[in-house]
Protein backbone atom coordinates (compact mmCIF):
# COMPACT_ATOMS: atom_id res chain seq x y z
CA UNK A 1 0.00 0.00 0.00
CA UNK A 2 2.83 2.49 0.50
CA UNK A 3 4.49 1.63 -2.44
CA UNK A 4 1.08 1.96 -4.79
CA UNK A 5 0.93 5.23 -2.27
CA UNK A 6 4.72 6.18 -3.90
CA UNK A 7 3.13 6.14 -7.28
CA UNK A 8 0.60 7.86 -7.13
CA UNK A 9 2.51 10.99 -5.83
CA UNK A 10 5.61 10.35 -7.46
CA UNK A 11 4.81 12.14 -10.42
CA UNK A 12 3.80 15.97 -9.01
CA UNK A 13 5.42 15.52 -5.30
CA UNK A 14 8.78 13.17 -5.52
CA UNK A 15 10.00 14.18 -1.94
CA UNK A 16 6.56 13.02 -0.27
CA UNK A 17 6.88 10.00 -2.63
CA UNK A 18 10.45 9.46 -0.71
CA UNK A 19 8.65 9.87 2.75
CA UNK A 20 6.33 6.96 1.46
CA UNK A 21 9.01 4.46 -0.16
CA UNK A 22 11.44 4.75 2.95
CA UNK A 23 8.16 3.67 5.00
CA UNK A 24 7.69 1.08 2.95
CA UNK A 25 11.68 -0.30 2.69
CA UNK A 26 10.81 -0.60 6.88
CA UNK A 27 8.21 -3.31 6.88
CA UNK A 28 8.89 -6.43 6.10
CA UNK A 29 9.06 -7.74 2.66
CA UNK A 30 8.71 -11.09 1.30
CA UNK A 31 8.62 -10.39 -2.45
CA UNK A 32 12.22 -9.54 -3.80
CA UNK A 33 10.07 -8.01 -6.86
CA UNK A 34 8.31 -5.34 -4.80
CA UNK A 35 11.10 -4.72 -2.50
CA UNK A 36 12.97 -4.19 -6.03
CA UNK A 37 10.51 -1.76 -7.46
CA UNK A 38 10.31 -0.26 -3.88
CA UNK A 39 14.39 1.04 -4.42
CA UNK A 40 13.99 1.60 -8.06
CA UNK A 41 11.17 4.45 -7.07
CA UNK A 42 13.19 5.45 -4.33
CA UNK A 43 16.19 6.18 -6.14
CA UNK A 44 14.00 7.93 -8.78
CA UNK A 45 12.42 10.40 -6.52
CA UNK A 46 15.34 10.97 -5.04
CA UNK A 47 17.20 12.32 -8.16
CA UNK A 48 14.23 14.33 -9.05
CA UNK A 49 14.50 16.43 -6.00
CA UNK A 50 17.93 16.91 -6.42
CA UNK A 51 19.08 14.15 -3.91
CA UNK A 52 21.89 12.52 -6.66
CA UNK A 53 24.07 11.31 -4.44
CA UNK A 54 21.36 9.00 -2.22
CA UNK A 55 20.31 8.21 -5.20
CA UNK A 56 23.18 6.71 -6.52
CA UNK A 57 23.82 5.02 -3.21
CA UNK A 58 19.97 3.46 -3.07
CA UNK A 59 20.98 1.23 -6.17
CA UNK A 60 24.11 1.13 -5.73
CA UNK A 61 23.67 -0.76 -2.28
CA UNK A 62 21.16 -3.12 -3.96
CA UNK A 63 23.30 -4.07 -6.73
CA UNK A 64 26.22 -4.98 -4.04
CA UNK A 65 23.29 -7.35 -2.23
CA UNK A 66 21.76 -8.79 -5.27
CA UNK A 67 21.32 -12.34 -5.65
CA UNK A 68 20.02 -12.56 -9.22
CA UNK A 69 22.37 -11.20 -11.54
CA UNK A 70 19.59 -9.57 -14.14
CA UNK A 71 18.44 -7.71 -10.92
CA UNK A 72 21.84 -6.83 -10.09
CA UNK A 73 22.40 -5.82 -13.57
CA UNK A 74 19.58 -3.52 -13.99
CA UNK A 75 20.53 -2.04 -10.45
CA UNK A 76 24.43 -1.63 -12.21
CA UNK A 77 22.46 0.47 -14.59
CA UNK A 78 20.95 2.83 -12.62
CA UNK A 79 23.89 3.39 -10.49
CA UNK A 80 25.45 4.73 -13.78
CA UNK A 81 22.80 6.43 -14.73
CA UNK A 82 22.42 8.37 -11.36
CA UNK A 83 26.44 8.96 -10.93
CA UNK A 84 26.43 10.38 -14.36
CA UNK A 85 24.10 13.13 -13.15
CA UNK A 86 25.59 13.74 -10.29
CA UNK A 87 27.65 16.79 -10.32
CA UNK A 88 29.59 16.15 -7.51
CA UNK A 89 30.58 12.44 -8.74
CA UNK A 90 34.20 11.54 -7.08
CA UNK A 91 35.75 9.26 -10.03
CA UNK A 92 33.77 9.97 -13.24
CA UNK A 93 36.63 8.62 -15.42
CA UNK A 94 36.39 5.65 -13.59
CA UNK A 95 32.64 4.82 -14.01
CA UNK A 96 33.05 5.58 -17.99
CA UNK A 97 35.41 3.09 -17.65
CA UNK A 98 33.18 0.67 -16.33
CA UNK A 99 30.60 1.90 -18.15
CA UNK A 100 32.78 0.98 -21.29
CA UNK A 101 34.13 -2.41 -20.55
CA UNK A 102 30.61 -3.31 -19.41
CA UNK A 103 28.07 -1.75 -22.59
CA UNK A 104 31.02 -2.98 -25.31
CA UNK A 105 29.91 -6.40 -24.08
CA UNK A 106 26.27 -6.50 -24.05
CA UNK A 107 24.46 -7.42 -27.31
CA UNK A 108 21.17 -5.32 -26.02
CA UNK A 109 19.12 -8.70 -25.61
CA UNK A 110 16.60 -7.16 -23.04
CA UNK A 111 15.70 -3.64 -22.14
CA UNK A 112 18.33 -3.40 -19.25
CA UNK A 113 21.17 -4.23 -21.50
CA UNK A 114 20.00 -1.19 -24.21
CA UNK A 115 19.54 1.27 -21.39
CA UNK A 116 23.31 0.52 -20.72
CA UNK A 117 24.38 0.80 -24.00
CA UNK A 118 22.22 3.98 -24.16
CA UNK A 119 24.22 5.39 -21.06
CA UNK A 120 27.55 4.49 -22.88
CA UNK A 121 26.23 6.62 -25.97
CA UNK A 122 25.96 9.27 -23.54
CA UNK A 123 29.13 9.09 -21.82
CA UNK A 124 30.89 9.32 -25.73
CA UNK A 125 29.09 12.17 -26.42
CA UNK A 126 29.79 13.71 -22.92
CA UNK A 127 33.30 13.26 -23.68
CA UNK A 128 33.60 14.03 -26.74
CA UNK A 129 34.44 10.28 -28.51
CA UNK A 130 33.65 10.92 -32.29
CA UNK A 131 30.27 11.30 -33.35
CA UNK A 132 30.80 7.64 -35.13
CA UNK A 133 31.21 6.02 -31.73
CA UNK A 134 28.54 7.73 -30.39
CA UNK A 135 25.91 6.92 -33.21
CA UNK A 136 27.08 3.51 -33.23
CA UNK A 137 26.09 3.03 -29.49
CA UNK A 138 23.03 5.22 -29.93
CA UNK A 139 21.56 3.07 -32.62
CA UNK A 140 22.39 -0.27 -30.79
CA UNK A 141 20.70 0.89 -27.98
CA UNK A 142 17.28 1.80 -29.88
CA UNK A 143 17.48 -1.68 -31.55
CA UNK A 144 14.47 -4.11 -29.97
CA UNK A 145 13.23 -0.61 -28.74
CA UNK A 146 13.79 1.59 -26.10
CA UNK A 147 10.25 3.16 -24.77
CA UNK A 148 9.63 6.26 -22.82
CA UNK A 149 6.83 5.17 -20.61
CA UNK A 150 7.52 2.13 -18.67
CA UNK A 151 6.25 1.87 -15.28
CA UNK A 152 9.02 -0.05 -13.98
CA UNK A 153 11.19 2.46 -15.33
CA UNK A 154 12.87 6.06 -16.22
CA UNK A 155 12.49 8.11 -18.75
CA UNK A 156 16.05 9.16 -18.61
CA UNK A 157 17.70 7.27 -20.61
CA UNK A 158 15.59 7.34 -23.82
CA UNK A 159 15.99 11.13 -23.42
CA UNK A 160 19.34 11.02 -22.97
CA UNK A 161 19.82 8.69 -26.61
CA UNK A 162 17.94 11.04 -28.49
CA UNK A 163 19.58 14.09 -27.75
CA UNK A 164 23.37 12.24 -28.60
CA UNK A 165 21.09 12.57 -31.90
CA UNK A 166 20.85 16.07 -31.16
CA UNK A 167 24.47 16.94 -30.72
CA UNK A 168 25.73 14.37 -33.37
CA UNK A 169 23.83 16.67 -35.83
CA UNK A 170 21.03 14.38 -36.36
CA UNK A 171 17.99 16.53 -35.76
CA UNK A 172 15.08 15.09 -38.26
CA UNK A 173 16.05 11.76 -35.62
CA UNK A 174 15.71 13.49 -32.39
CA UNK A 175 12.80 14.96 -33.59
CA UNK A 176 11.37 11.91 -34.53
CA UNK A 177 12.03 10.56 -30.65
CA UNK A 178 10.67 13.39 -29.13
CA UNK A 179 7.63 13.78 -30.66
CA UNK A 180 7.01 9.40 -29.88
CA UNK A 181 7.82 10.14 -26.54
CA UNK A 182 5.67 13.18 -25.80
CA UNK A 183 2.84 11.81 -27.49
CA UNK A 184 3.59 8.36 -25.08
CA UNK A 185 3.80 10.95 -21.70
CA UNK A 186 0.61 12.20 -22.72
CA UNK A 187 -1.47 9.56 -23.62
CA UNK A 188 -0.48 8.09 -20.40
CA UNK A 189 -1.31 11.20 -18.44
CA UNK A 190 2.35 12.09 -17.26
CA UNK A 191 1.75 15.20 -17.25
CA UNK A 192 4.77 16.27 -14.62
CA UNK A 193 8.54 16.49 -14.48
CA UNK A 194 8.20 13.83 -17.23
CA UNK A 195 6.65 15.75 -19.76
CA UNK A 196 7.76 19.18 -18.49
CA UNK A 197 11.26 17.88 -19.46
CA UNK A 198 9.99 16.40 -22.94
CA UNK A 199 8.63 19.89 -23.91
CA UNK A 200 11.32 21.88 -22.32
CA UNK A 201 14.19 19.39 -23.98
CA UNK A 202 12.46 19.62 -27.42
CA UNK A 203 12.56 23.27 -27.32
CA UNK A 204 16.08 23.04 -26.85
CA UNK A 205 16.29 20.97 -29.77
CA UNK A 206 14.52 24.04 -31.79
CA UNK A 207 16.76 26.76 -30.14
CA UNK A 208 19.84 24.52 -31.41
CA UNK A 209 18.34 24.22 -34.88
CA UNK A 210 17.85 27.80 -35.08
CA UNK A 211 14.14 28.02 -34.35
CA UNK A 212 14.18 30.35 -31.76
CA UNK A 213 10.38 30.93 -31.61
CA UNK A 214 9.17 28.15 -31.49
CA UNK A 215 11.85 26.82 -29.16
CA UNK A 216 10.96 29.92 -26.68
CA UNK A 217 7.36 28.33 -26.73
CA UNK A 218 8.23 25.00 -25.81
CA UNK A 219 10.79 26.20 -23.25
CA UNK A 220 7.71 27.91 -21.28
CA UNK A 221 5.42 25.02 -21.76
CA UNK A 222 7.71 23.33 -19.92
CA UNK A 223 8.57 25.52 -17.60
CA UNK A 224 5.24 25.93 -16.48
CA UNK A 225 4.87 22.48 -15.88
CA UNK A 226 8.23 22.35 -13.87
CA UNK A 227 6.19 25.06 -11.27
CA UNK A 228 4.21 21.67 -10.57
CA UNK A 229 7.17 19.58 -9.15
CA UNK A 230 8.21 22.55 -6.81
CA UNK A 231 11.25 25.05 -6.99
CA UNK A 232 14.61 24.51 -7.02
CA UNK A 233 14.06 20.84 -8.18
CA UNK A 234 16.24 19.36 -11.47
CA UNK A 235 13.61 20.12 -13.91
CA UNK A 236 12.84 23.45 -12.51
CA UNK A 237 16.67 24.11 -13.37
CA UNK A 238 16.64 22.63 -16.45
CA UNK A 239 13.67 24.53 -17.77
CA UNK A 240 15.11 28.14 -16.59
CA UNK A 241 18.52 27.29 -18.03
CA UNK A 242 16.92 26.67 -21.46
CA UNK A 243 14.54 29.75 -21.53
CA UNK A 244 17.62 32.09 -20.83
CA UNK A 245 20.21 30.62 -23.67
CA UNK A 246 16.96 31.09 -25.89
CA UNK A 247 16.57 34.37 -24.69
CA UNK A 248 19.82 35.54 -25.39
CA UNK A 249 20.19 34.17 -28.75
CA UNK A 250 17.21 36.57 -29.63
CA UNK A 251 18.97 39.61 -28.06
CA UNK A 252 16.33 39.58 -24.97
CA UNK A 253 19.10 40.02 -22.61
CA UNK A 254 17.07 42.35 -19.67
CA UNK A 255 14.56 40.05 -19.83
CA UNK A 256 17.13 36.77 -19.18
CA UNK A 257 18.20 38.81 -16.65
CA UNK A 258 14.76 39.18 -15.07
CA UNK A 259 13.93 35.32 -15.33
CA UNK A 260 17.13 34.37 -14.00
CA UNK A 261 16.21 36.90 -10.57
CA UNK A 262 13.21 35.36 -10.33
CA UNK A 263 14.25 31.68 -10.31
CA UNK A 264 17.35 32.37 -7.91
CA UNK A 265 19.22 31.54 -11.02
CA UNK A 266 22.68 31.78 -9.55
CA UNK A 267 24.67 29.41 -6.56
CA UNK A 268 24.21 27.37 -4.91
CA UNK A 269 23.89 25.80 -8.45
CA UNK A 270 22.16 22.13 -8.58
CA UNK A 271 23.33 18.49 -7.60
CA UNK A 272 22.18 17.69 -10.85
CA UNK A 273 23.83 17.55 -13.66
CA UNK A 274 21.98 19.85 -16.26
CA UNK A 275 22.00 20.29 -19.79
CA UNK A 276 22.53 23.01 -20.59
CA UNK A 277 24.77 23.21 -17.96
CA UNK A 278 23.27 25.81 -15.33
CA UNK A 279 26.41 27.45 -14.01
CA UNK A 280 27.91 27.79 -17.88
CA UNK A 281 24.43 29.55 -18.59
CA UNK A 282 24.76 32.38 -15.61
CA UNK A 283 28.40 32.98 -16.75
CA UNK A 284 26.64 33.36 -20.06
CA UNK A 285 24.35 35.36 -18.73
CA UNK A 286 27.20 37.69 -17.24
CA UNK A 287 29.00 38.23 -20.81
CA UNK A 288 25.46 39.12 -22.36
CA UNK A 289 25.22 42.02 -18.99
CA UNK A 290 29.32 43.03 -19.90
CA UNK A 291 30.68 41.93 -16.95
CA UNK A 292 33.47 40.42 -18.29
CA UNK A 293 35.39 39.44 -15.18
CA UNK A 294 32.95 37.94 -13.38
CA UNK A 295 32.09 35.98 -16.24
CA UNK A 296 35.39 34.51 -17.05
CA UNK A 297 35.65 33.63 -13.50
CA UNK A 298 32.31 31.53 -13.70
CA UNK A 299 33.31 30.39 -17.01
CA UNK A 300 36.36 29.03 -15.76
CA UNK A 301 35.03 27.54 -12.86
CA UNK A 302 33.39 25.42 -15.11
CA UNK A 303 36.23 24.22 -16.95
CA UNK A 304 37.19 23.54 -13.52
CA UNK A 305 34.79 21.25 -12.97
CA UNK A 306 33.84 19.46 -15.65
CA UNK A 307 37.48 18.58 -17.42
CA UNK A 308 38.77 16.36 -14.59
CA UNK A 309 35.44 14.43 -15.18
CA UNK A 310 36.27 14.15 -18.64
CA UNK A 311 33.20 16.12 -19.73
CA UNK A 312 35.13 18.21 -22.98
CA UNK A 313 32.57 18.09 -25.74
CA UNK A 314 31.78 21.84 -26.57
CA UNK A 315 28.70 20.92 -28.51
CA UNK A 316 27.26 19.87 -25.14
CA UNK A 317 28.71 22.48 -23.11
CA UNK A 318 30.61 25.36 -25.06
CA UNK A 319 31.86 26.79 -21.91
CA UNK A 320 35.31 28.09 -23.15
CA UNK A 321 33.44 29.78 -25.98
CA UNK A 322 31.96 32.25 -24.02
CA UNK A 323 35.29 32.10 -21.59
CA UNK A 324 37.10 33.19 -24.74
CA UNK A 325 34.61 36.34 -25.23
CA UNK A 326 35.44 37.25 -21.47
CA UNK A 327 38.81 36.74 -21.96
CA UNK A 328 39.45 38.65 -24.71
CA UNK A 329 38.57 42.13 -23.14
CA UNK A 330 41.46 42.37 -20.57
CA UNK A 331 43.40 39.01 -22.18
CA UNK A 332 43.05 38.88 -25.67
CA UNK A 333 46.04 35.82 -26.00
CA UNK A 334 44.92 33.65 -23.55
CA UNK A 335 41.18 34.35 -25.50
CA UNK A 336 42.68 32.98 -28.44
CA UNK A 337 44.28 29.67 -26.89
CA UNK A 338 41.52 28.85 -24.95
CA UNK A 339 38.99 29.63 -27.90
CA UNK A 340 41.46 27.38 -30.45
CA UNK A 341 41.28 24.56 -27.55
CA UNK A 342 37.58 24.51 -28.27
CA UNK A 343 38.11 23.94 -31.78
CA UNK A 344 40.29 21.22 -31.30
CA UNK A 345 38.08 19.11 -29.01
CA UNK A 346 35.26 20.09 -31.66
CA UNK A 347 37.28 18.39 -34.26
CA UNK A 348 37.60 15.53 -32.28
CA UNK A 349 34.20 15.24 -31.68
CA UNK A 350 33.17 15.74 -35.53
CA UNK A 351 30.09 17.46 -35.47
CA UNK A 352 30.08 20.62 -37.99
CA UNK A 353 27.55 22.47 -35.59
CA UNK A 354 30.46 22.31 -33.11
CA UNK A 355 33.31 22.67 -34.92
CA UNK A 356 31.67 25.94 -36.98
CA UNK A 357 30.71 27.52 -33.66
CA UNK A 358 34.29 27.22 -32.47
CA UNK A 359 36.25 28.35 -35.52
CA UNK A 360 34.03 31.57 -35.18
CA UNK A 361 34.04 32.59 -31.90
CA UNK A 362 37.75 31.94 -32.61
CA UNK A 363 37.93 33.81 -35.44
CA UNK A 364 36.14 37.17 -33.21
CA UNK A 365 38.93 37.00 -30.29
CA UNK A 366 41.51 36.22 -32.98
CA UNK A 367 40.98 38.63 -35.76
CA UNK A 368 43.40 39.65 -38.55
CA UNK A 369 43.87 38.08 -41.90
CA UNK A 370 43.88 34.44 -40.02
CA UNK A 371 40.53 35.07 -38.29
CA UNK A 372 39.34 36.07 -41.42
CA UNK A 373 40.30 32.05 -42.24
CA UNK A 374 38.72 30.87 -39.79
CA UNK A 375 35.35 32.54 -40.44
CA UNK A 376 35.66 31.15 -44.27
CA UNK A 377 35.94 27.98 -42.28
CA UNK A 378 33.36 28.40 -39.93
CA UNK A 379 30.61 29.40 -42.93
CA UNK A 380 31.33 25.82 -44.44
CA UNK A 381 31.23 23.95 -41.60
CA UNK A 382 27.57 25.33 -40.31
CA UNK A 383 26.63 24.84 -44.35
CA UNK A 384 26.78 21.35 -43.58
CA UNK A 385 25.22 21.21 -40.18
CA UNK A 386 21.41 22.11 -38.84
CA UNK A 387 22.51 24.82 -37.21
CA UNK A 388 21.12 27.51 -38.65
CA UNK A 389 21.22 30.72 -36.49
CA UNK A 390 25.14 29.77 -35.93
CA UNK A 391 25.38 30.21 -39.53
CA UNK A 392 23.73 33.34 -39.99
CA UNK A 393 26.01 34.49 -37.30
CA UNK A 394 29.17 33.29 -39.10
CA UNK A 395 28.16 35.11 -42.20
CA UNK A 396 27.22 37.83 -40.68
CA UNK A 397 30.77 37.97 -39.15
CA UNK A 398 32.41 37.14 -42.57
CA UNK A 399 30.97 39.92 -44.37
CA UNK A 400 31.51 41.74 -41.61
CA UNK A 401 35.43 41.10 -41.41
CA UNK A 402 34.93 41.12 -45.29
CA UNK A 403 34.25 44.96 -45.46
CA UNK A 404 37.05 45.75 -42.30
CA UNK A 405 39.36 44.53 -45.15
CA UNK A 406 38.44 46.21 -47.88
CA UNK A 407 36.72 43.35 -49.74
CA UNK A 408 32.87 45.43 -49.80
CA UNK A 409 31.89 42.97 -53.12
CA UNK A 410 32.41 39.82 -51.01
CA UNK A 411 31.03 41.18 -47.79
CA UNK A 412 27.95 41.97 -49.73
CA UNK A 413 27.56 38.55 -50.97
CA UNK A 414 27.88 37.42 -47.41
CA UNK A 415 25.11 39.58 -46.33
CA UNK A 416 23.00 38.62 -48.76
CA UNK A 417 23.59 34.62 -48.02
CA UNK A 418 22.98 35.58 -44.40
CA UNK A 419 19.75 37.35 -45.45
CA UNK A 420 18.47 34.97 -47.20
CA UNK A 421 19.59 31.84 -44.54
CA UNK A 422 17.28 33.84 -42.00
CA UNK A 423 14.32 34.05 -44.69
CA UNK A 424 14.61 30.40 -45.21
CA UNK A 425 14.42 29.65 -41.73
CA UNK A 426 11.17 31.84 -41.48
CA UNK A 427 9.88 29.90 -44.20
CA UNK A 428 10.27 27.14 -42.72
CA UNK A 429 8.42 28.38 -39.72
CA UNK A 430 5.58 29.13 -41.64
Amino acid sequence: MLYELGCSTQLLEPATTVNHLRAALEEPIGDPALRDGILFLLSQSLAHSDRLSEAAEVVGEAARTATDSRTRLRMQAEQFMWDAFRADEPDSPSRSRRLTRLADRLTGRDLTERYIIGLRAWDATLRGEHTATVLRHAGRALEGGLPWVDESRGFEVPVLVALTYLFADRPERVEELFATGIADFERHGWRGAQLSFGYLLLGYVRYRRGRLAEAEELARDGLRLAERVGRGTPVQWYSTAVLIEILLARGRTEEATALAAGYAFQEPFPAAVTFPDAQAVHGELLLARGRYKEAAAELAAVGRRLDPRGMRNPAWCPWQLHLALAQAHDAPERAGRTALDAVTRARQFGAPSAIGHSLRIAAEVIGGERGLALLAEAVTQLENSPAAHQLACALVAHGSALRREGSHDRAAEAAVNSWCDEAHIAARKT
